[in-house]
């Protein structure tokens, strides 16, 4: 098992490959997210991590970014590459964005839907 430095890391993508993100392409999605942060040089900034379920198999394909907290729905291999660019700009990937953290915690954007919330 490797250890790696994560010392110059500015994002951790943990991305998901449960069984919703698979059917949905989760693998390929992982290794185009890889490839892509390979081609850019960009392997000591931006670290990826596959994942068992997240949770939030509605939204399949699933990654969530850390530290920043933020997580991305309904992601495919093609969205690999301005993913990434978003990501080394220091943006968020907004058209996918799920869930941001704030203070007080996570919140829905962009028709994000939370299961079994009912809005009171």
């Amino acid at each position: 098992m490797s250890t790696w430095d994560l010392s110059r890391t500015r994002h951790h993508l943990l991305v998901c490959n449960g069984g919703s993100c698979k059917k949905m392409g989760g693998e390929e999605l992982t290794l185009a997210l890889r490839d892509e942060i390979k081609r850019r040089g960009l392997n000591n900034q931006i670290h990826t991590t596959r994942t068992r379920c997240n949770g939030r198999c509605q939204d399949a394909c699933v990654v969530t970014v850390y530290p920043e907290g933020t997580w991305y729905k309904n992601l495919t291999s093609y969205d690999a590459k301005p993913f990434i660019q978003s990501l080394k700009n220091n943006q968020r990937y907004s058209n996918k964005t799920s869930l941001v953290y704030e203070k007080d915690g996570f919140h829905r954007v962009n028709d994000s839907v939370e299961v079994g919330y009912q809005k009171p």
